[in-house]
């Protein structure tokens, strides 16, 4: 599975690099995508970075409205450890002559291992917010992935490095007190969701409540990681009026 720009990737992995357009407010597709360059920070270069490859716009999916998504595969010896931009080339409507550039940013890393006599024992807590959303709202919903690790352990690093490559879900069912437990799929608004977006500790999901009732909704988190799945308590937020 390709990892987004932020979940920490390694030379060799396909790496979903993204952008998203608005016009007034509001996601508006671009009139055309020339391509997307390439450069990876290179100090020997007058202008600190130096091309290395280069995806034409016929291979940049139009994934929805103002939505668009180039995939990118680093291997080697093309790629290696290090600091990389992406430049796109946008044609934002047909008026224009020159396309205008915009840049983004990623870095590729080294692979993060780790051995231990035992099997590791280990463990995360979930954070989301917001908890009270007006009925109607489109939003994503932020969601923090905590290592339950002490700061100062040397392992630490190891468990962020989990949070942040490790598929991440989402469930939500409608909350209903004494429901009998047959009316449990009756309930089941989200099943393991797969959160796309991801920033390293966070992960963004789209909720759009248009067609969710008023009331207690119950959300819960599921990560992945090798044979380790961890699932959160239910937690709750409101959809209100």
């Amino acid at each position: 599975m390709a990892k987004e720009r932020y979940q920490n990737p390694s030379v060799g992995d396909e790496i979903n690099l993204r952008l998203f357009t608005y016009n007034s407010n509001n996601k508006t597709n671009v009139d055309s995508i020339e391509k997307v360059e390439i450069y990876v920070e290179d100090s020997s270069t007058l202008t600190g970075f130096r091309l290395v490859d280069t995806i034409d716009g016929s291979d940049v999916t139009t994934e929805s409205t103002g939505q668009y998504l180039a995939q990118l595969t680093t291997s080697e010896p093309l790629y290696t450890i290090g600091n990389y931009r992406d430049v796109w080339y946008v044609i934002f409507e047909d008026s224009e002559e020159d396309a205008s550039l915009v840049t983004n940013y990623f870095s590729l890393y080294s692979d993060l291992w780790f051995t231990t006599p035992i099997p590791p024992i280990y463990d995360f807590s979930f954070n989301f917010r917001p908890n009270r959303i007006r009925k109607g709202s489109k939003k994503y919903l932020l969601i923090e992935i905590v290592p339950n690790v002490p700061r100062g352990a040397e392992i630490l690093p190891y468990y962020q490095n989990l949070a942040i490559v490790s598929d991440l879900r989402v469930s939500i069912e409608l909350a209903c007190g004494e429901c009998v437990p047959a009316e449990q799929d009756l309930r089941l608004i989200v099943d393991r969701s797969l959160v796309d977006y991801r920033e390293k500790g966070f992960g963004y999901y789209f909720l759009d409540t248009t067609s969710y009732d008023e009331g207690i909704y119950n959300i819960w988190f599921e990560l992945t990681f090798g044979e380790n799945v961890f699932i959160s308590e239910k937690n709750s937020f409101q959809v209100f009026s």
